[in-house]
């Protein structure tokens, strides 16, 4: 597994170096990577049968953290990383082809590979932090392909969508994660699964909760489902791999995964089925009436992962089944008819369903592999779609689900014909470029997904046993006997399969009726998610630009002024009755020295503030620095005295040069200005002081001094105890700095070496 993933991100990162080398013929050749790595996974799957079903790695990186490199494959890994190699490796191809010629295709080709790691090093992890890094690296590398064409703001946009709404949801699957991990006292996903104490702990389902906004809105389930159509702006190769088979399907293998344990939660037989159920419904009639290929098959994805969702919210060992069958036939349908979309687009130029039609006889190498991924979508035998839907129906929990699924596949017709006939039967349209057909390597991947579709219906016990059995046990966390066949005889799910192509063909004849019937779901879906997520955001914006107005004012007084007044009403506020303030006897103690100190610190303090000459007021506060500097003479600390009298005398020297230039002082604020600064002042200068006092006679916390004392010698070997603290008791901020001088000393160097107009940097 890890050589997998390694041999991914380094033919990811090296991209742009065979591209230099290779030129267009570089993506065919990437592609050989996934298809090696699909072969391999199809030997480690063959002999998981003697390891207990399951292989397990783990390498220590960071033990003080209990942080290992976890990583497992079983049935149910093992099917996703089958379909993102496998699929993954025709869309490479495909994506060599569909970018011909064009400079771009470098950045997306290293991108895609780069996702393909990501989505692998998801559905591997066993760490639950290995899982978050992935989750959120498939949400970064699917920004940058939906936003690939990013000179255009619709792209852009929608790039930001899906950015801002999967990234805000790992946050909360990070805390859902991070919680349960707490609770079982283990990092580990297989550990935590097999937990039977877990469910007892009193923030389980608060845990279970977040981790399920986490897994809907990556899967794009209602509400979250609005962002997937959005980012159909992608290119068609990041379309068909991102949203058909790869980044929407790891909400479902989430809940997948977690379905052993999170069973015993009420939250899931009350939320997953319902809003699965929802969004099935949702999706499918917001599909009806769409007019571009791509968002026509969106609308589909969007249900098909409600079907998915619904499913496992079940429980059954016969909703695993059907959940494993449905998910395996949707990657392999509707990846085919998203390159189909892409190859019509790229050929023809046209994406609009009601411009396209004749295009068998310019395109018949396409024609038969949107016919049989179509054939598969619409449910007919002898293809997975016909078996998935069939174990849909036997899998359903009551005349409301069932009738909801119905609905959807008659929807699920409608657009299967919609994308996978109708554009290539009937008479032929002028399209804006003269339609011809694509090469083999982008007809290559809907020919064999297509075929792939019927092929393992037809073998559906070898199905059943080597790929559905496995994941569906891995599902329920306990072995089952499941098995697999094409024909059931003429039962009650196939009168309801017979109904809903009855119904399928009926909403393609009858459109205008059927659009009539459903037109509130898409007139309430104008008002809806999409539209809360823009309001909201606009208002976020609006809101920012108010703040920035009243903060960023651009006066530098405004901004001190702001930070030391709130540390007043904070830390001002919280210290007030803490600090032992001196008594009597503590006063009368008082040295003479300290005396004649503060009495020249006030006079120069004075002297500073009520001074008309500049020069004259730099000099009084140069007199306070020397005095501070005096202060720490008598309290033992001569090495400051040094240092402060070295800075306040260059501080004097550099203003006096600076201010000397300047016109005649004038008093630029007014005399209630003058006062809210001087209350200002005063009161910082009160707390500063009472800070000082408390921490040097008083004991608000206990000291920690002791610790650094004692161990600076014994655990880091060194005898200067602010050097110890520096490079290792505190050497991840001091890190931190030299990672930040280091980043702006590269911006320094790399804008002195801009060359902009044929100029170098820094010239006029």
């Amino acid at each position: 597994m890890i050589g997998i993933l390694t041999l991914l991100l380094v033919g990811g990162f090296l991209t742009p170096l065979f591209y230099r080398r290779w030129g267009d013929r570089t993506a065919s050749r990437l592609a050989l990577l996934p298809a090696l790595s699909f072969l391999l996974l199809v030997g480690m799957g063959g002999s998981m049968s003697g390891q207990g079903g399951i292989h397990l790695i783990s390498l220590t990186w960071i033990p003080e953290l209990n942080f290992t490199l976890s990583f497992a494959l079983d049935g149910l890994s093992l099917l996703f990383a089958l379909l993102i190699t496998g699929i993954g490796a025709f869309v490479v191809w495909y994506s060599g082809a569909y970018f011909d010629g064009d400079p771009t295709g470098c950045r997306f080709v290293m991108v895609l590979m780069l996702f393909m790691a990501s989505m692998l090093g998801v559905v591997f992890a066993d760490h639950v932090i290995v899982l978050f890094i992935f989750w959120e690296l498939t949400s970064f590398t699917s920004f940058l392909l939906i936003g690939h064409n990013h000179r255009e703001e619709a792209a852009r946009k929608a790039a930001l969508q899906a950015l801002l709404v999967t990234g805000a949801g790992g946050l909360f699957l990070l805390a859902g994660l991070l919680i349960l991990a707490r609770a079982g006292g283990s990092y580990e996903l297989s550990s935590l699964i097999t937990n039977t104490s877990l469910p007892a702990h009193p923030l389980f389902n608060e845990a279970i909760a977040l981790i399920l906004v986490g897994a809907f809105t990556k899967s794009a389930q209602v509400p979250f489902h609005f962002w997937l159509p959005n980012a159909m702006q992608a290119p068609s190769p990041a379309s068909a791999y991102l949203h058909s088979s790869t980044m929407v399907k790891a909400g479902v293998y989430l809940l997948a995964r977690l379905h052993p344990l999170g069973v015993e939660s009420w939250l899931w037989s009350d939320v997953v089925a319902p809003i699965g159920a929802l969004t099935l419904f949702t999706g499918a009639v917001m599909a009806y009436g769409q007019v571009y290929l791509k968002r026509l098959l969106a609308y589909t994805t969007v249900s098909a992962l409600g079907g998915m969702t619904m499913l496992i919210g079940f429980g059954s060992p016969a909703a695993a089944k059907a959940a494993v069958v449905f998910l395996l036939a949707h990657a392999l349908y509707k990846a085919s008819l998203f390159l189909v979309a892409g190859i019509i687009d790229h050929e023809t130029g046209e994406k609009h369903i009601d411009r396209l039609g004749g295009l068998r006889t310019l395109m018949p190498w396409t024609a038969l592999g949107a016919g049989l991924a179509a054939v598969s979508m619409m449910g007919l035998p002898p293809t997975l779609g016909f078996l998935g839907k069939e174990l849909l129906y036997a899998a359903d929990r009551g005349l409301v689900y069932l009738s909801i699924s119905v609905l959807a596949g008659m929807f699920f017709v409608y657009v299967a014909y919609r994308t996978g006939v109708r554009p290539f039967v009937g008479l032929h349209r002028v399209t804006q470029k003269p339609g011809h057909e694509a090469p083999p390597a982008m007809w290559a991947g809907p020919m064999t997904l297509g075929g792939l579709s019927i092929l393992l219906a037809v073998f559906a016990s070898v199905t059943g046993k080597w790929i559905v059995a496995p994941a569906a046990q891995a599902v329920l966390g306990e072995p089952t006997a499941i098995k697999l066949v094409l024909w059931h005889g003429w039962n009650r799910e196939l009168m309801l399969s017979l109904l809903t192509l009855g119904l399928g063909v009926a909403a393609i004849l009858l459109v205008r009726p059927v659009s009539r019937l459903f037109s509130p779901v898409s007139r309430a879906a104008v008002i809806g998610p999409d539209a809360w997520y823009r309001a909201g955001l606009k208002g976020i914006q609006q809101g920012s630009v108010g703040l920035t107005r009243i903060l960023q004012s651009g006066y530098l007084r405004a901004y001190i002024d702001s930070i030391v007044l709130f540390i007043l009403l904070t830390a001002g506020w919280h210290f007030l009755g803490k600090v032992p303030f001196p008594g009597f006897a503590e006063l009368h103690a008082v040295d003479i020295n300290d005396l004649i100190l503060v009495s020249l610190l006030f006079v120069a303090i004075a002297g500073a503030l009520l001074s008309r000459s500049r020069m004259a007021a730099i000099a009084s506060l140069g007199v306070i620095g020397y005095g501070i500097a005096l202060i720490f003479v008598l309290y033992g600390a001569p090495d400051l005295a040094m240092t402060q009298m070295v800075i306040e005398t260059l501080t004097v020297i550099l203003l006096v040069l600076a201010f000397y230039h300047l016109p005649k002082f004038a008093l630029r604020s007014s005399r209630p200005a003058r006062i809210r600064d001087f209350a200002l002042a005063t009161a910082v200068a009160l707390f500063t002081g009472a800070m000082t006092y408390a921490a040097s006679f008083g004991e608000i916390a206990p000291p920690i001094s002791w610790f650094y004392s004692e161990n600076s010698w014994l655990n880091a070997y060194g005898k200067n105890v602010v050097n110890v603290i520096l490079v290792d008791f505190r050497a991840m901020d001091t890190l931190g700095e030299i990672t930040v001088l280091t980043v702006a000393a590269l911006g320094a160097m790399a804008l002195l070496k801009l060359r902009i107009g044929g100029q170098k940097g820094g010239g006029s």
